[in-house]
């Protein structure tokens, strides 16, 4: 016997037959399993569609579900092979937190994004206030919210702080209540005005009418110089600014027409002579 088959044949008979016969299995596992993770990438996508979830977060979960399925399936396939991969998946876990704490302002933002895209407290084209801004939605991104002002300026906000703080959402409810404050003179008759208010609101067909909807007028305050009548009515929610300016033009031309005033702040200054 040479010094070849001396040392060949020991590692063909008892290494090389039993790795190839791993690395089969490892290669035939790898194969058949991105068969299925591409398969339940299809049905994913279908489950996530008929339920409604946001089409640009699809893309997003989707990948990340068949990336980890992947990573593991990898995992495995070398772990069949004999090779250690206790030390692999401590660098993976290692890396991962590395890029965590370097991103964790960037992933706060990409969480609240699609925590605001699973949720929805609000949609594009709803009007809401929040982190002191209010404005128009234009666009609502994986890291940003984009606004419109009402002065048209544009609004970019993250969607960490957006997700977690406070917000009013002035869109979501499709009926809103309008309230104003009116004043008039001392002397003048409360009744008189509310008959005038009450006229005013029942011609503006933008005002909801009936049950659940009846107007609310009653004096609210004594105020210093007049007397405070608080007036509530319900509109559809895209009356609601018009609605609330062009009635003040049309309170102070009826009452001036009904003889009621609407006072200024006054002050009553007393002389004494001693």
């Amino acid at each position: 016997m040479t010094v070849v088959e001396e040392y060949v044949k020991p590692f063909i008979k008892n290494d090389l037959v039993p790795f190839v016969i791993d690395a089969a299995i490892a290669a035939l596992i790898i194969f058949v399993g991105f068969k299925l993770i591409k398969k339940l990438e299809k049905l994913l996508k279908k489950t996530m569609m008929k339920r409604g979830v946001e089409e640009s977060l699809i893309p997003f979960l989707t990948s990340i579900v068949t990336i980890i399925l992947k990573v593991l399936l990898v995992i495995t396939a070398i772990g069949i092979l004999g090779i250690p991969t206790t030390s692999l998946a401590a660098i993976l876990a290692a890396a991962g937190l590395a890029i965590g704490m370097a991103l964790s302002g960037t992933l706060q933002n990409f969480a609240g994004g699609v925590m605001i895209l699973i949720f929805k407290p609000f949609k594009v084209g709803d009007f809401i206030e929040a982190q002191g801004y209010s404005g128009t939605v234009k666009e609502i991104g994986l890291f940003i919210t984009t606004m419109t002002a009402l002065d048209n300026r544009t609004i970019m906000l993250p969607n960490g702080p957006l997700s977690s703080g406070s917000m009013v959402n002035f869109s979501r409810e499709e009926n809103r209540r309008v309230d104003w404050t009116f004043g008039i003179a001392y002397g003048d008759d409360p009744a008189k005005a509310r008959t005038v208010l009450l006229d005013l609101i029942a011609v503006d067909e933008r005002i909801l009418k009936g049950e659940g909807f009846e107007p609310f007028i009653e004096v609210g305050a004594l105020a210093n110089s007049s007397v405070d009548l608080k007036c509530r009515v319900w509109v559809k929610n895209p009356d609601y600014w018009n609605v609330y300016f062009q009635m003040h033009e049309k309170v102070y031309n009826s009452f001036k027409a009904n003889g009621l005033s609407i006072p200024f702040p006054q002050m009553d200054v007393h002389v004494h002579n001693t």
